[in-house]
């Protein structure tokens, strides 16, 4: 027993001395040439197609070779076809293993020669048929390739859209308007979907891209390599939109935008969309001066409020976010450097002056005896193209008949707010900065508590109760209102739901107004444009879709970033904003006066003059409200009871 002990002892010092001080033996793996050459030809293989190729070709050229030198070594051919030395026999060769139809044209006399070429043929039918199925899933993979839109674009001067929204057909729709007077336009969309997916449903919502070509691939916005199959250091400009399908959408898009300036601060100009005003300063240190983050909470609640205090705003500011008819743009060439602002509001037919630009900063609706001097205009006309050339107005405003009311005094207003979603507490705190002293709002939802923020002017009552309940809204919509307010509920029900849900709700609130006799206007928000039109059943006054205006200011904004202090002005509260304003205030009623006059009278006041509503064109033209922006000049029209001008003044 002791002397096995002794002999285990041995045996494990022997083990640990050939192992060494970690007490492994470690024994490197032996190969010998055929493996070596086995590995390489694996190696060789894993390299795709070219490389299958090119072992079959060697393969052909070493069968042909082989076969040539046996029947040459041997004699096998009949003399009556002898070939004329070495290379021609393995040009025969050759043709016997490509070509199985050769073999009917050799001399049957020897049957050895026969029966030689014809296992040539056989190992060269071998030979083709992988070839040819070595092709064929070349090809595959090659389309399969260009299916997942995996190839670089090539394009210069493009726009670019990153990640995937419902707002994609919007801004589509939008480029293709604003690329019509350019050159072979492109639109290149990055997103993390299927390319024929994405191009299928281009195709589908937006038919007529009006020559805009519009190129799918499929990646990541986030990775840079996926990043640069969009080529989007020589676009012109890059959409970031925020992508609806994330839970935390912010920080993709904050993501995105280190991927796009991570190789420095040159390059386009970027547009990203925000969904949490908490996110804006990281996405501003991120984006730094390249980028222009719109806060869409903050944008649209905006829009909701302007449009609240006053029917047909928000037909006006669709007109001058949209690419279809008027919209904004900047004059720098002009000769009226001598003239006032005053002066130059009656200048161009066809173009109305709203504001100067001076060291990039724009001021809307200046001082009427403002010296023009080298500012920069910014005027509202149909089309960029020759507004430095547009045509002088001829026609001189009729002072005689400048409108001579007074504005009453504001009073308190109240109104209710029904529905709840995350941008209501933004509507609130607008309001408030409009609302007179003693102002009331009532607050009905069906979801959740909401938390109404701090307020200077406006007391707030909060309703828990069902918002499509007849009752309930009975005891709320009453006589006397100055305004209503219907938010979808956007954070606790789907697009449709609560888009159904909100249009339930109007039937009533219109219903009940109608009944009591009442004018009170009525604002609701959508979130599906195709529903703008069934809510217009319920004779709403304005309708504010809210993923359509974001995609028009993330559209003009992509094509002129100048723009975002310009809409800012308009949204905000600070400055000049939009007002429908009585007729009679700038013009006399009754009387038969040209568009200058009335833009004569809003100077008188110190306000610009936008354009005007007709109440007769409203019966007509449901969608637009009667609303017209930019007239011309000459145009004449007579002022009758109703009839607004659409005006840029101080609250």
């Amino acid at each position: 027993m002791a002397r096995t002990g002794q002999q285990l002892r041995a045996r494990t010092a022997k083990a640990i001395a050939k192992g060494g001080s970690g007490g492994r033996t470690t024994t490197a793996p032996r190969s010998d040439l055929g493996d070596r050459l086995r590995y390489r030809f694996d190696n060789s293989m894993s390299r795709g197609t070219p490389a299958l190729i090119a072992w079959l070709t060697v393969a052909t050229l070493v069968l042909i070779v082989v076969f040539s030198v046996f029947v040459t070594v041997l004699d096998l051919r009949p003399e009556s076809d002898a070939p004329e030395g070495f290379l021609h026999e393995m040009f025969y060769s050759l043709l016997h293993a490509l070509d199985p139809g050769t073999i009917g044209g050799d001399d049957p006399s020897s049957w050895r020669f026969v029966l030689t070429m014809l296992a040539l043929t056989v190992a060269g039918l071998f030979i083709v048929s992988a070839l040819i199925g070595v092709i064929a899933a070349g090809i595959d993979t090659k389309l399969a390739d260009l299916r997942r839109g995996r190839s670089i674009v090539l394009e210069q001067e493009h726009t670019v859209i990153l990640g995937w929204s419902d707002s994609i057909y919007t801004i589509i729709s939008e480029l293709t308007l604003a690329n019509e007077s350019r050159r072979k336009p492109v639109i290149v969309i990055l997103a993390d979907r299927d390319k024929v997916e994405m191009e299928d449903d281009v195709a589908a919502k937006v038919p007529d891209l009006r020559g805009t070509r519009v190129i799918c691939r499929s990646g990541s916005p986030m990775d840079i390599d996926d990043l640069a199959l969009s080529s989007h250091t020589s676009a012109r400009s890059v959409i970031l939109l925020a992508p609806e399908s994330s839970e935390d959408p912010d920080s993709e898009v904050i993501k995105t935008l280190l991927a796009l300036t991570h190789g420095g601060a040159d390059g386009p100009n970027i547009v990203a969309e925000i969904r949490n005003p908490t996110n804006l300063e990281a996405a501003r240190l991120v984006g730094a001066d390249r980028t222009v983050l719109l806060d869409i909470r903050e944008t649209v609640a905006k829009l909701v409020v302007q449009t609240s205090r006053q029917s047909g705003a928000a037909a006006v500011y669709t007109e001058l976010f949209d690419y279809d008819g008027d919209e904004i743009y900047f004059l720098e060439q002009h000769d009226l450097g001598a003239q006032t602002y005053g002066e130059a509001v009656l200048a161009f037919e066809k173009a109305s002056v709203i504001g100067l630009i001076e060291d990039g900063v724009p001021t809307l609706n200046p001082p009427a005896d403002t010296v023009v001097g080298n500012r920069t205009l910014v005027v509202v006309a149909e089309d960029d193209a020759g507004l430095e050339t547009e045509g002088r107005s001829l026609v001189g405003p009729d002072l005689s008949a400048l409108g001579t009311a007074v504005a009453a005094e504001e009073q308190p207003t109240h109104g209710v707010l029904i529905g709840w979603n995350e941008r209501a507490p933004i509507v609130l705190r607008e309001l408030d900065h409009y609302a007179p002293a003693g102002s009331t709002l009532t607050v009905l939802t069906s979801f959740g508590a909401p938390a109404v923020p701090a307020l200077d002017h406006l007391a707030v009552t909060v309703v828990a109760a069902s918002t499509t309940d007849r009752a309930t809204l009975e005891a709320h919509v009453v006589d006397g209102l100055d305004q209503v307010i219907v938010l979808c509920y956007s954070d606790h029900l789907g697009v449709q739901a609560a888009d159904a849900r909100t249009l339930v709700t109007l039937l009533h609130v219109r219903d009940i107004l109608g009944r009591l006799g009442s004018a009170t206007p009525v604002v609701t928000e959508m979130l599906d444009d195709r529903n703008r039109v069934l809510a217009q059943v319920a004779h709403v006054d304005d309708v504010v879709v809210s993923g359509e205006i974001v995609s028009l200011l993330v559209t003009q904004l992509s094509e002129d970033r100048r723009l975002e202090a310009v809409f800012g002005q308009l949204l905000g509260d600070q400055g000049s904003e939009i007002y429908l304003r009585p007729a009679e205030w700038y013009v006399q009623p009754g009387r038969e006066v040209t568009y200058a006059t009335v833009v004569a009278g809003a100077t008188a006041r110190g306000e610009t003059a936008l354009g005007y509503r007709s109440l007769s064109l409203g019966e007509d033209d449901v969608a637009g409200f009667g609303v017209v922006v930019n007239p011309a000049k000459s145009q004449t029209f007579t002022v009758q009871d109703g009839d607004r001008v659409v005006v840029l003044a101080e609250a």
